[in-house]
This record gives structure tokens, sequence and C-alpha cells, in this order.
């Protein structure tokens, strides 16, 4: 799984996945955890239609924890922080999302933590010490806010909440945990936000070209 992870500087995420308009800014952390803000690209279709402009890359605010877009009362300890990529097509809370608001959430590396011979635990960073800005495969959904809501994601009414995807480890990482995010490699991203790929079929053969990325365990807790 995904539970704490980096968020880079806001300068390097613009560049790096070639953002055009920047509708939130969210300050780079080193320990970004459950329920708080977070920055996420996305190309929004539904917006531009409404707005009746063309689709623009987006960085904007979100929570993370996704709330599905059905749900009557927000729980605000729901914590879909995580998605497992095996079945985010056809579980009710992920499966409109993945075929129509795929997102990639930017970060520096994520934590993970190891389990030692005698019980105690070491946290490791994981990161591509060649690429300082990486790019979780997540989902995003919109959910009416009830007036007066206050909490990260919230604007003009609406939340904007994000969950990460998750598959199995690589081989050379599964001693530290079983599950990793899916990390999409710079080719595959235009095709990963594409909101015109909305066949469930295609989005699970793009889900599945996605690559193991070059990840290296640095001792290190978060923060």
């Amino acid at each position: 799984m995904c539970g704490r992870y980096g968020y880079p500087d806001q300068d390097q995420i613009v560049d790096e996945f070639d953002v055009a308009a920047v509708l939130a800014r969210i300050l780079a952390s080193g320990d970004v955890r459950p329920t708080t803000g977070v920055g996420i690209v996305i190309e929004d279709a539904a917006a531009a239609r409404s707005q009746h402009r063309n689709i623009v890359r987006e960085l904007r605010a979100a929570r993370w924890g996704l709330v599905p877009s059905w749900t009557k009362t927000l729980d605000k300890k729901l914590l879909l922080i995580n998605a497992r990529s095996e079945t985010v097509l056809t579980k009710p809370s992920f499966r409109t999302a993945a075929r129509q608001r795929r997102a990639l959430v930017p970060a520096s590396g994520y934590y993970e933590w190891a389990v030692n011979p005698d019980g105690t635990k070491t946290a490791f960073f994981l990161h591509d010490p060649n690429t300082p800005v990486i790019g979780f495969a997540g989902l995003y959904e919109w959910w009416k806010a009830p007036e007066g809501l206050e909490m990260p994601g919230v604007q003009d009414g609406w939340l904007c909440s994000t969950t990460i995807i998750t598959r199995s480890a690589m081989d050379s990482l599964g001693h530290i945990h079983d599950r990793m995010p899916v990390i999409v490699a710079p080719n595959l991203r235009d095709a990963w936000l594409d909101p015109t790929v909305t066949d469930p079929d295609q989005v699970d053969a793009l889900l599945q070209s996605i690559p193991d990325p070059c990840l290296v365990p640095t001792e290190r807790a978060p923060g």
C-alpha cells in the first residue's frame, strides 16, 4: 500500500508534467498523510464541457482519501487512500473514476516499514534517485459538499478527493512490503490522463502496460 509519501516542489511538478493551469498551491512536504490536502494532475473533460473551453492539464488540490460521488454523508474517517489495480475497474467505489477521472499524483517517493526479526520496524523511503518527481497512478472524484464544510479539496461547493492505485510489489521490494503504488512511466502519462479513454478493457490494458519503476529503498523516516 502507500500510506505516506513525499510531495515535491510545485515548480518541479509543473515542469515535469507539463501543467498548463495551476489551480492550487500545495507546499512541498516530506510527510504527506491521509486526509490532508495534496496536489493532483488531471485533465477534466466534464469541467471543460460545462465551461465551454478546451481541456487543459491542471494541478489542483484534493483530499487524499477518495469519497465516492454516491456517498450520502461524509465520514471524515473514510480512508479510501489506495485502490487495488486488480479490482479498480469493478469495485463500486472506484470503477467510474477509473474510466472517467484518472489522475497523476506527484511524489518524490513513498515510505514503507519493514518488520525486523525482533518485531521492530524500520522505515524506508522508496524513490528513483535519477528522477526527483514521479507520478503515481491515481483516481479522483467529485462529491457535493454540504454548505459550510471546510476541509482540504473543497472549492465552490464541491469536494475533490483522490486515491492512489497499488499493485503487487516487484521482487526487489517485496521484502519491505507486498504492495506498491503504480508509478506511471513518462511515456504513458498522456495516455493515462486522456479523458477520452473510457473503455474498461482499454483502461485495464493501459494499467497492465505500466512497467515496474527503478526504485531504491533508503533507510529514512518521514519528515
